[in-house]
């Protein structure tokens, strides 16, 4: 199978359909970054009846012409008062109290002055001033939230404003990792020779997954030994909706994850090799309704493959879009194009005068394995594999991370 372009890589993701996505009923301050499986519909108008908005006094507004009204009572917010506004007085309302009956207009503290128990009116208002109308917040049967939506802060209060104790959302996918490499050191374990180096694919692949919502399950490093990797592999499949895992995909002696998942799992390969730098060696391959992202070794490879196409994969799983962003941004300075392929460059993407721009102070010209290159203010600019060199004032198009 030779290297396929990039474009057409997407185009096979974006084919990708989960068909009946797993549901699952929530306590609502237990759904934060969940995806809502249901639509949120209004049970009742908000508010039900005309509520005041501010403090004032609760008057029919025709009254205003005698300047000076009887101070009826008092309208506590919460109290269910019966009491009329009669011509010529008016009823003392509080924020978020009812209106009282036959009063349609409320007038505030700071337009009238207090002469024992009647007011003086100083400035006129307006008919239904400071009166929140039924329905104004949102109406019975309207739907306030759409299947589908990622809840957030303000979904959660409009949730429990309507009593939703409990909520249907989608479950997020369970993701496995595995790093494969007998030179790999989990943390915190010894080094014992010098060519051991320390693993950090699969902890920034946790982090990642648990970001972009799903369910990391960590599994750790295994050695190179096609035993090691195909128990693994397949316990991993058994246990999770997602499999990814970093090495073993290129063509060394050593590379055995590409043939277990052919060979062992029975999977069919989506694709393998892509022309993207980095990470061209990538395999995505799925067996019914799970699937197995297969990453380079390299930790810079690894984190922007990973991105492209596992965190859309996540998405699917609960019927969302990509969480990731691409914006249009000016280049700072040159951007020289090192190969015939898509290209992913980490660079510092910020806003200037409220326009996104670029330039690469920091980010080091190398190997696939400067993972540092993501630190900072950073983004991805994307150059396809038909793009030239950019200069100084070019638009450009960057996947924004930070």
């Amino acid at each position: 199978m030779g290297f396929m372009h990039f474009d057409d890589s997407l185009e096979l993701l974006n084919t990708i359909k989960i068909e009946n996505p797993k549901r699952k009923k929530i306590y609502l301050m237990d759904a934060l970054g969940y995806i809502l499986a249901q639509d949120i519909v209004a049970s009742h108008n908000s508010p039900e009846y005309p509520t005041s908005a501010m403090d004032g006094y609760a008057i029919k507004c025709s009254d205003q012409a005698l300047k000076k009204l009887q101070i009826a009572s008092i309208n506590p917010a919460g109290s269910e008062s019966e009491e009329a506004v009669e011509q010529g007085s008016c009823i003392k309302t509080f924020t978020g109290s009812l209106m009282p009956q036959d009063s349609d207009t409320l007038i505030p503290i700071e337009n009238v002055t207090v002469e024992g128990d009647k007011i003086i009116i100083n400035e006129a208002v307006s008919e239904g001033f400071a009166v929140r109308e039924v329905g104004e917040n949102y109406a019975k049967d309207e739907v306030l939230i759409a299947k589908d939506t990622l809840i957030d802060m303000a979904q959660i209060g409009v949730m429990a404003s309507l009593n939703e104790v409990n909520i249907w959302v989608y479950e997020k996918p369970s993701v496995a990792i595995l790093s494969t490499g007998s030179e790999l050191l989990e943390l915190g374990q010894t080094q014992t020779n010098r060519s051991q180096i320390r693993s950090s694919n699969n902890y920034i692949l946790e982090a990642m997954v648990n970001r972009y919502g799903g369910k990391a399950l960590q599994l750790g490093c295994i050695s190179d030994d096609r035993a090691s990797i195909s128990q693994a592999m397949q316990e991993a499949l058994a246990g999770s909706d997602i499999v990814v895992t970093t090495g073993g995909v290129s063509v060394g002696d050593f590379d055995f994850v590409k043939d277990v998942v052919r060979d062992e799992l029975g999977c069919e390969v989506l694709f393998k090799g892509v022309r993207v730098k980095p990470g061209q060696h990538i395999m995505v391959a799925q067996k019914n309704d799970k699937f197995i992202i297969a990453l380079p070794g390299f930790a810079y490879s690894a984190t922007v493959t990973a991105l492209i196409y596992l965190v859309p994969l996540i998405a699917k799983f609960q019927k969302s879009p990509s969480s990731l962003k691409v914006i249009k941004a000016t280049l700072k300075e040159p951007f020289v194009k090192r190969a015939k392929k898509a290209e992913f460059s980490a660079c510092n993407c910020y806003l200037e005068e409220g326009k996104y721009v670029v330039d690469f102070e920091g980010k080091k010209v190398g190997s696939s394995a400067i993972l540092t290159n993501m630190l900072g203010s950073v983004g991805l600019l994307i150059t396809s594999q038909e793009d030239n060199s950019k200069d100084v004032g070019d638009e450009v198009e960057v996947l924004l991370l930070g």
